[in-house]
């Protein structure tokens, strides 16, 4: 396996796990430990992981993975949440969409659909809509612009996002709290989101399963306040009866083919 495959692969297996020792990761790729930790230094070299006693994990804060890193994460689980999330909605719907790397695969997907019309505050998601040959409308809401995420925040963003009434809000998270909660890493994202949610008809969540029973500092909101949560694997048990008694569909896009 080439270095560059196998760095990515390391990252994915953290992502998953938390915490990944040094002697799994050898006996995982059949390589030396030595191998492993040329690995995980050039990894904390780019800020991606953490060094701690016999493994490595991630960084305390999402903030400090490159958002062109957490793309790569979880990839496949996420062209299947963004394929089947394409399909739930119809032409002429009004959607707005947040900024997340699972939502930047629905953009895409979303592409060749019949016309819709899509508020957002991501301009990788308005790039991959605006010049589909569908010809969506698209609106940009305004604020703080963040490079690194492409995105616009702040009190601008939210007063825009309330001026316009969507069909859906479709939204990605950081966690997935194991009470229920819906959480991002940043502030002004979970303030964003639930903006969003407020002036939506209806929502979806779609997350891949790494985010399940993780936890993160800001929240969002509980899951009452959504309808749809498309993922790649059923949750664990204690979160798929909270997800049952709070009345959201659960869609499992493993079941589908792609």
């Amino acid at each position: 396996m080439a270095q560059n495959d196998r760095q990515r692969q390391i990252l994915e297996l953290v992502r998953q796990r938390g915490f990944v020792s040094i002697d799994e990761l050898a006996g995982h790729f059949a390589v030396t430990p030595q191998t492993v930790r040329r690995d995980i230094n050039d990894l904390c070299g780019q800020d991606l992981l953490r060094r701690y006693h016999g493994g490595a994990g991630l960084p305390s804060s999402v903030e400090n993975v490159a958002y062109q890193t957490r793309q790569v994460l979880q990839h496949a689980q996420k062209r299947r949440i963004a394929a089947l999330a394409a399909s739930l909605f119809r032409k002429n719907d009004t959607l707005m969409i947040d900024t997340g790397t699972t939502t930047l695969m629905l953009s895409a997907a979303l592409a060749a659909a019949p016309k819709l019309t899509v508020i957002t505050n991501s301009f990788g998601v308005a790039r991959e809509l605006g010049t589909a040959t569908a010809q969506h409308k698209v609106y940009v809401v305004g604020g703080e612009f963040r490079p690194a995420t492409e995105q616009t925040l702040g009190s601008a963003c939210l007063e825009q996002i309330s001026r316009y009434r969507a069909d859906h809000a479709i939204l990605s998270c950081g966690a997935l709290d194991p009470g229920g909660g819906i959480m991002d890493f940043d502030l002004e994202d979970a303030m964003c989101a639930r903006a969003m949610i407020d002036q939506a008809e209806s929502v979806t969540l779609i997350v891949d399963s790494s985010k399940f029973d993780r936890v993160a500092m800001a929240k969002v909101c509980d899951l009452d306040m959504i309808d749809r949560l498309v993922t790649d694997t059923p949750p664990p048990p204690p979160l798929q009866e909270l997800v049952r008694k709070n009345g959201v569909e659960l869609l499992v896009a493993s079941e589908v083919e792609t």
